[in-house]
């Protein structure tokens, strides 16, 4: 087992932070039941998602892979909290982890299952996933849980699932987590290849029904590039779409899979739920470890704001060093070189609570893509601006990665004038520089252009609701 050393001055803070949150941080302590949160839900229209409560709800996403398998519960703090104070909303995480999650224990010395056996969950494994569960859930963030990784259900050697165990292995966790503040995600980077593999798939989803009573919504990871629509589209168990469209290149348009799902029936909201990771090679590879060919924050944000625009309704952010949750003394998947508790600080986790923020305050869940509007400007590559108007044209919001012109139609624009604003993705200040009347055609030139100098543009009609 491998252990990672803080700083003394940390581990006391994480203590006292334990203690006044009423959690026991001692090994072995008491499992903390979940902290009940409101359900989260599909929104009218398909195109959203919101609390029980009708509060758009803005899916902000960050793989957290091995959270439950590989760190202790003060590390598990250090991270949960530093996500909530960056501003996201959902972590994702897999209960049958991905890198030796059968036969390696975790911080506790505890393996998932006995035998090996999905019919047969190990309590004490389960306790610890309970434990941060809660702690996630009181910090005001969704568990994305998933089941398993795609190897244990998929069709080959490491295969452990029959329908029969799947079903019993989804009641288990649907009953268990019932009141907890989670969403099912089945798949973990797999693709559903045979009818073997779709039958283990349902039965794992109507027995998380069964064991939640509804409660929870659920969708499929595939493996990357990819679209859980190709895999299971068909399934009534589906809630809502999830694609990968993975690490493969720069300035892949991330878009492209948002409009695909966009343009489905039935309806459903779409999010990419595994982009281009902050330091993860260009299409994994590496040779020479030359840190330009690892994706940086300005890739990320690229592939969040153009998925947002395109009309996802929300993100997931990823690190390769955070995901595996890596540290000296591990074996590095992918080329991890920074420990998670350093690249948790990277610059591209706190520009999507940047995203986050800005869609919130200016009503996210209003916003349609309205790539007609764009009348002159890149249209393709690594410049393409895309642009999304509020339904009742009330606000405009044009995304230039690269700084470059463009022109619009202001005809859509409901109102007299309107104000206008360039937004800064990278640091989050706003500059507003003109009112206008709201017609004709405009250009609009970025305060700065190049290579990672990407701006938002804001237009607002005067009196529009913040």
């Amino acid at each position: 087992m491998t252990t990672f050393a803080y700083p003394k001055s940390i581990r006391r803070a994480v203590a006292a932070a334990l203690v006044l949150a009423g959690v026991a941080a001692a090994v072995g302590g008491p499992a903390t039941a979940a902290h009940a949160r409101p359900t989260l839900e599909i929104a009218p229209g398909g195109r959203h998602m919101q609390t029980s409560e009708g509060e758009p709800f803005f899916y902000l996403g960050d793989t957290a892979w091995a959270l439950f398998h590989r760190l202790t519960r003060e590390e598990a703090e250090i991270y949960l909290r530093d996500r909530a104070d960056k501003g996201f909303t959902v972590i994702q995480a897999v209960a049958l982890a991905e890198l030796r999650g059968l036969d390696e224990p975790n911080a506790y010395g505890d393996l998932p299952l006995i035998g090996r056996d999905p019919a047969q969950p190990n309590e004490a494994y389960f306790a610890h996933i309970d434990h941060v569960v809660a702690r996630a859930n009181a910090l005001g963030l969704t568990v994305g849980l998933l089941p398993s990784w795609g190897r244990y259900w998929r069709d080959g050697d490491s295969q452990i699932f029959t329908p029969a165990s799947a079903h019993a292995y989804g009641r288990f966790l649907g009953q268990r987590y019932r009141d907890a503040g989670v969403i099912w995600i089945l798949g973990g980077d797999s693709n559903v290849r045979t009818a073997d593999e779709r039958a283990i798939i349902d039965a794992m989803a109507r027995g998380l029904r069964e064991g939640d009573g509804g409660q929870h919504l659920i969708t499929f990871h595939p493996r990357g590039p990819g679209l859980s629509s190709a895999q299971v589209r068909d399934a009534d168990w589906l809630d809502f779409y999830m694609n990968q469209s993975s690490h493969a290149a720069r300035d892949l348009d991330t878009g492209l899979y948002v409009e695909h799902d966009r343009a489905l029936t039935p309806r459903r909201p779409v999010i990419d739920g595994e982009p281009r990771y902050e330091g993860i090679p260009v299409g994994f590879y590496n040779h020479g470890h030359d840190p330009r060919l690892r994706f940086d924050d300005d890739d990320a944000r690229q592939a969040a704001w153009w998925a947002v625009l395109a009309g996802a309704a929300g993100h997931t952010y990823g690190n390769n060093n955070v995901w595996q949750m890596w540290a000296p003394g591990r074996d590095p998947a992918i080329g991890a070189n920074r420990p998670w508790s350093d690249a948790i600080d990277d610059p591209g986790a706190r520009q999507m609570g940047l995203l986050r923020r800005f869609m919130e305050a200016h009503d996210f869940a209003t916003l349609e893509p309205r790539q007609d509007l764009i009348l002159d400007g890149p249209r393709h590559g690594a410049a393409k601006v895309r642009l999304a108007r509020a339904a009742d044209g009330q606000r405009i919001i044009a995304y230039s990665p690269r700084g470059a012109p463009f022109t619009i139609d202001l005809g859509a624009l409901d109102g007299g004038m309107h104000t206008q604003s360039w937004f800064n993705p990278r640091y989050g200040a706003t500059y507003r520089f003109r009112s206008e009347q709201s017609q004709g055609i405009q250009s609009f030139v970025p305060p700065s252009s190049g290579e990672g100098e990407d701006w938002v543009l804001l237009i607002e009609a005067e009196g529009a609701a913040p």
